[in-house]
């Protein structure tokens, strides 16, 4: 049962919907008389860590959903991924501050915090509901048939090669964009959905679900040049090479890395540069361009999928209601499709999410590896909600040459 004091808190990259999750979760749990207090943490576990909170309860239900309508983590994020001596500082906070029900919003990194916090409170014989809510753009928790935050992203990127495949039409060209994405290839993907005639770009569409050779991609470049006129790429950030080496890795000569050792993929440009070099060098193409979408497919204002900020809601709600009245007492909120498109929600086994990436099937991705399958169109569209724009075009009726027949 729902009681004492409630700890929310959020993790990992920001989306444009992870506040309504936080606001479902808060605004749920206030209507219990059982719940003394209901607190959020500044930037997920480190905040918890160093006892950074604040009283939620004491916030106005119009303020809350002011915020849950604004994209980005309103109690911050972090990058911290806890080992298990941190998780035991955590679950130290937790008990000192008499935490009943501790609600993380997040990822993979973050439902295997909450694993571990869970077995902590097991040991030491303390009633703590460790619940995980659902929350990433990457697409990639397993079970789940998609995440919050997703759809809201695959809508800008849909949208954005919308908009890039109309400009290199005006201006025919190669146009390279990298796409976030480091072991699972939805976001870019996504880069399908901006197709409405039948030669609209991406032309090409490069995910980390298989090997790429830089020889392959510049062969498949100059054959849709050819064809085409021009040519528009989407390529995920997380390409790798047969031996699973970024490709990032073998075009620069040095590369960045993460706070968790991993080669730091978002945010450089480096990827789509090197691309662009390439084809430059090795084709006679001579207007080629390069872009990175970087951080503004996260948390894009204005850019919401109106379905996505429903079910990202229902998934803090469905979470305070697993902790009131399921017997479980830890699990994460999952999400399942039913129909041509309805959701319903299931709270699942941590230990099945936790630290675990779901990647794009077979049937989604072409046999050459440089495309997307329509069963995959089918997957998404119900996804990026209603009031898609489209891109037109003229209808050509040529007028009769007179000095060049």
């Amino acid at each position: 049962m729902l009681k004492g004091k409630v700890l929310v808190a959020q993790g990992g990259g920001p989306t444009a919907v992870i506040n309504e999750s936080m606001v479902g979760a808060v605004i749920e749990s206030r209507k219990f008389g059982t719940v003394e207090r209901v607190y959020g943490a500044h930037h997920g576990v480190s905040g918890i860590v160093g006892e950074d909170f604040i009283d939620l309860t004491q916030e106005t239900n119009h303020n809350l959903e002011l915020v849950a309508e604004t994209p980005c983590s309103a109690l911050g994020s972090t990058r911290d991924k806890p080992d298990l001596k941190y998780c035991q500082e955590i679950f130290k906070v937790l008990k000192a501050h008499e935490i009943g029900t501790f609600f993380y919003i997040g990822g993979n990194d973050s439902s295997d915090t909450l694993r571990i916090v869970s077995e902590q409170a097991q040991k030491a014989d303390y009633s703590l509901r460790c619940i995980h809510i659902p929350k990433t753009i990457d697409n990639d928790l397993a079970i789940n048939d998609h995440t919050p935050g997703f759809p809201s992203a695959a809508r800008f990127v849909a949208l954005a090669f919308a908009g890039v495949n109309a400009d290199n039409r005006a201006l025919p060209g190669v146009y390279v964009a990298s796409v976030m994405g480091r072991h699972a290839g939805y976001l870019t993907a996504a880069s399908a959905l901006g197709r409405k005639f039948d030669d609209d770009g991406p032309h090409l569409i490069y995910l980390p679900e298989r090997s790429f050779s830089v020889e392959k991609f510049l062969s498949d470049v100059k054959m849709t040049y050819d064809k085409y006129g021009r040519c528009v790429i989407a390529v995920s950030e997380g390409i790798h090479d047969e031996s699973g080496t970024p490709i990032i890795s073998k075009l620069v000569d040095q590369v960045e890395h993460d706070a968790h050792g991993n080669v730091q993929l978002s945010g450089t440009g480096a990827l789509a540069d090197q691309l662009t070099s390439l084809i430059k060098k090795n084709t006679d193409i001579s207007r080629v361009r390069g872009d990175t979408f970087g951080y503004l497919q996260r948390s894009f204002l204005g850019c919401v999928s109106d379905v996505d900020r429903r079910e990202a809601r229902e998934v803090g709600e469905k979470a305070v209601q697993y902790a009131q009245w399921d017997e479980r007492s830890n699990g994460s909120v999952t999400i399942h499709r039913t129909g041509y498109y309805s959701v319903e929600y299931h709270l699942s086994k941590l230990e099945d999410v936790a630290g675990k990436t779901a990647v794009m099937p077979d049937v989604y991705i072409n046999d050459a590896g440089n495309n997307v399958t329509d069963k995959f169109v089918m997957y998404l569209r119900p996804l990026l909600g209603s009031g898609m724009p489209d891109a037109f075009r003229l209808r050509a009726n040529p007028v009769e040459k007179i000095l060049n027949k």
